[in-house]
């Protein structure tokens, strides 16, 4: 587990403010985490987690965390986030789900989205392993996605940094031309940073090399859910 570490003084104090309840919920499954953090401490702590650990490591994870509502409306927010992790799962096995807060942090390494050596376009391998996700993602309009490119650590940083770009745009596009609403859809590039390998061997590389998706709740959903729908 990441360690979190809070600069502000102030955040200190409202994140231990909801010390307990947060504590009662550790625990829980996910449908239960967004409904026992609560209203007012859902949207903070939320906010505040998901504010270091996307500065700090994991943009992704940190944006999936960072959406949180929490209290009943976060409980069924999270059942349908856990509904559609399990059909993410089943569509596309080899990819890496991770249920986070009231979101998805999907991961995608170069074996299901591959690109061709220093290109953006997508090989026809990533868009067959792309077209898996899509019933899924149309059958669950009512969420946002956010898609983070990286790359492994060779080459320069700029360089990297403008392909990783490239790449979530590519995705994004090939998922908007198969007829997902483009308004979903937010992308950024990383390039070197956040590795989640060591980057002195292959193996490691490539697993550097990927797409990162943090799927949330949009305003309809939210509304909804507040809504007791």
């Amino acid at each position: 587990m990441k360690k979190i570490t809070i600069l502000s003084l102030t955040a200190l104090f409202l994140f231990s403010s909801f010390f307990t309840a947060c504590n009662s919920v550790k625990n829980a499954n996910n449908t239960q985490k967004g409904a026992g953090i609560g209203i007012a401490a859902g949207a903070l702590i939320g906010g505040i987690l998901g504010n270091n650990l996307g500065k700090g490591g994991n943009a992704a994870l940190g944006a999936a965390i960072g959406a949180a509502v929490g209290g009943g409306a976060g409980a069924l927010i999270g059942n349908k986030m856990d509904k559609q992790a399990r059909e993410i799962n089943q569509a596309l096995p080899g990819a890496e789900v991770e249920r986070v807060g009231e979101g998805i942090h999907l991961t995608l390494n170069e074996n299901a989205v591959r690109f061709d050596l220093n290109k953006s376009s997508l090989t026809p391998q990533a868009k067959a392993n792309l077209d898996k996700l899509i019933p899924v993602f149309k059958e669950y309009g009512d969420t946002n996605i956010e898609i983070f490119g990286y790359t492994d650590s060779s080459g320069k940083p700029e360089y990297n940094l403008t392909l990783s770009e490239k790449r979530a745009e590519s995705v994004k596009m090939y998922l908007i031309g198969k007829g997902l609403d483009a308004n979903r859809f937010k992308t950024s590039g990383f390039g070197i940073a956040d590795p989640i390998a060591p980057n002195d061997t292959p193996e490691g590389m490539a697993k550097n090399r990927r797409v990162e998706f943090a799927i949330t709740a949009n305003a309809k959903m939210i509304q909804d859910a507040k809504n007791g729908q």
